[in-house]
Formats: structure tokens, sequence, C-alpha cells
């Protein structure tokens, strides 16, 4: 994958397409910057080799056309604010954008509308993606959190300029990478979240990989129904439960840890019960995982030498359900070997309990990690890797 190493920038107009799809508040300012910030030391290194113009592009939401509640001008606000200096937001017009660059002083960070209010985007239409060349002289990409979308300003640009990985992309490929090639053993793999049939690729290609799979959120609880536990009305896969039954018999089977007691309710109002993972009643509802378990895992986890963790271990956006999530994200942050956290919740666990410092690797990608991880190529990898040439 050719890296900023190989490129030139000094003078020329830069398309810099990232992953700013972040949450906006009610007041419709962005309330959490993690996927900016992530992207300054790119940001930066342009600036130090200095490019003449910076044209940033991302997506926000899923909007079908043109919607000014999905506006880029709230992002535009804050990289302003984090850079020090204005950064100008275009305008839709495509013609009206490229004329806007041109004229701009050199130095200027420019922020595109966005690209979701294009139908040629998602379309990956080719001549949309040529309409965007036209605005600039070389292309990086920094937007690994969106490199899972065969999207026009994504996999089809960068085979129409000369093209590299921004330092957060370059950095998220590699770090993820050295999971599935001879990472340091013990190496253990921490799912959770809401559906096995959302991880149930990055189970059956990390099963073989790892000495412990531990799973935790509600996809243990299909997984626990597997094993004749009753799980009352938790939430459950269970059209998944015989294949949970298959893996968890398979040769494999013994490398897949799952809890041992959990904490259960009778709605999310309700009040919290800690018991054995075996003695859910009918009436209760499992919202995480109990202290025993948390007790186990972390033992596994101490002893690792590679980490990956993916997925909460219960409704950790409820005080009286975190306690497993963040008691994992504790003993994740006390491992001393090499730990990766898979975007998502988990890093938002991560950031919640203040402790994103103290693992190796934060990613900024939920879906697009655990594609890559599945072994999946993503569009956005591949075109830069195409670009070598």
């Amino acid at each position: 994958m050719r890296t900023l190493d190989t490129l030139r920038v000094q003078g020329l107009t830069v398309f810099l397409r990232v992953d700013y799809n972040v949450p906006l508040s009610a007041d419709g300012k962005v309330a959490d910057d993690i996927r900016i910030t992530a992207t300054l030391p790119t940001i930066r290194r342009l600036q130090s080799e200095r490019a003449a113009r910076i044209v940033i592009a991302s997506a926000l939401g899923r909007p079908k056309t043109y919607d000014p509640a999905f506006s880029l001008q709230p992002v535009a606000s804050t990289l302003s604010s984090i850079l020090g200096k204005e950064v100008g937001l275009l305008p839709l017009e495509m013609d009206a954008a490229r004329s806007q660059i041109a004229g701009s002083p050199e130095g200027s960070v420019l922020l595109l509308e966005n690209m979701r209010f294009y139908a040629g985007e998602t379309a990956n239409d080719a001549g949309f993606a040529r309409e965007l060349a036209g605005l600039a002289d070389v292309y990086v990409s920094d937007a690994f959190g969106a490199s899972h979308r065969a999207h026009a300003s994504i996999a089809t640009l960068p085979a129409l300029l000369p093209s590299a990985a921004g330092l957060l992309l370059e950095r998220e490929v590699r770090e993820l990478r050295r999971l599935t090639e001879q990472p340091p053993q013990p190496f253990l793999a921490l799912l959770g979240g809401a559906k096995v049939s959302d991880k149930l690729g990055l189970i059956q290609n990390l099963l073989p990989k790892v000495d412990h799979l531990l799973i935790g959120g509600a996809m243990a609880n299909t997984f626990l129904m597997a094993r004749g536990c009753e799980v009352g009305k938790s939430l459950v896969e269970r059209d998944k439960v015989s294949l949970a039954a298959e893996l968890l018999e398979g040769p494999l089977g013994e490398r897949i840890e799952l809890p041992v007691d959990v904490v259960a309710a009778d709605s999310v109002e309700g009040t919290p019960e800690e018991m054995p993972a075996s003695a859910v009643r009918p009436d209760l509802a499992v919202y995480d995982i109990g202290s025993r378990t948390v007790e186990q895992f972390s033992v596994d986890i101490a002893r690792a030498k590679t980490i990956f963790w993916n997925g909460p271990m219960g409704m950790f956006e409820r005080e009286k359900f975190a306690r497993g999530t963040f008691g994992v994200a504790r003993a994740v942050a006390d491992c001393s070997g090499h730990t990766v956290v898979g975007g998502g919740d988990s890093a938002a666990a991560v950031r919640k309990a203040g402790l994103q410092d103290a693992v190796g690797h934060l990613s900024t990608g939920g879906g697009a990690s655990l594609e890559l991880l599945e072994g999946r190529t993503l569009p956005g990898v591949a075109a830069l890797e195409g670009a070598d040439a």
C-alpha cells in the first residue's frame, strides 16, 4: 500500500478523504470529535510538507439526497477550532466548489459538503469520481472507518490521481493485520455486542487463531441458550442457537468462554440482580456479565500477549449495567501485551473509562475493522494497494 512517504504534495492541492461520520448533539454540534482528532497527524503532515490546499471530504449519516440536518457545517466549525484556522465549507454545486478551491490562498483547508448528498458517491459512479478528481492534484485517504464502502471517493477516485494512505489508515491496517499474521501468543479475542450474526464471520476467522475467545454482551445469550441455559426475556437470536451449539461442540469449542454469572433485571428500569448464568428466571433479562465473570475473564486477559476486543459486555450506557464492560476495560488496559480495541461501542467504553491512552491501538473503524479481521477485502484499502503501480 502506497504511503505518504512516497507522495509529493508540495505546492499541490490534496483531496483528503476522511471518516468524519460523527455524532451530533441535539443543538447540532459535534458530540464526539475522536474521528476528527484521529486525522490530525495526517493533516499536520500535509501542512508541514507545504501542500497548497487540503480539500477534505467525508460522509455524515445516510441521507439519500441534500438534507440540511446532515450538513458538515458543524464539522467545519469543530475542525476550525481544533486547527486554529478557518476551515471553509465548500458550496454543494461542484463547479462552484471547484472555483472556490482554485481561488483559495495557499495553505487553505477546505471541506466539501456531505459526500452522501451526491448520488454518484454511493453508486460508485465513475463520472462522479472524475468530477472529484478535477478538484485536486493528489489523493490521500485517512477514511479507514469507511474503507469497507465501495463508494466513488473511496474505491474509484484513488486510481484517477497519484494516491496514498494517510497516517491513520496506514496504522489501522498495520495494527489489525498484525492480529492475523502470527501475533504473539497467547492470543485472546474478547467479543460482545448484541448479535452473533454481526460477528459470525469474525468468530469463524479468529477461532482457529486464538487461544481464548471470551464472549459477553447480548450475543452471549445465544451461546448460553445453546448450552441449555434459561435466558428469560433476554435479547437472543433463536435462529442462531444451533450454529452457536456447533461452535461450542466443535473441535475448537474449548477455546470459547462464556459468562459464568450475569446481571439481570425485569426491565432496563428494574433493580439489577447478580446470579449464576444458569439461574436466570423466565421473568428476567440479562443486561451485563457478573463480577465472577469479570474476574475469570481478567485472569485470561492478564496472561495474554495479544488482545483484540470488540463489543461491550452489557448495556454500559446505563451505569447499573456498566460494571462488566468497565471491569473488562480496566483488565485490557492493565495487560502488558499488545492490545487492540476495535472501534464502535467498545472504543467508546474505553474512552468513557478514561483508559484510551492505556491500550495499544484504539481503532476508529467498527465495521471496517471487523471486515478486515474476517479476511474480507476492503475496497478503500484495495484501491490504494492497486495504486502501488
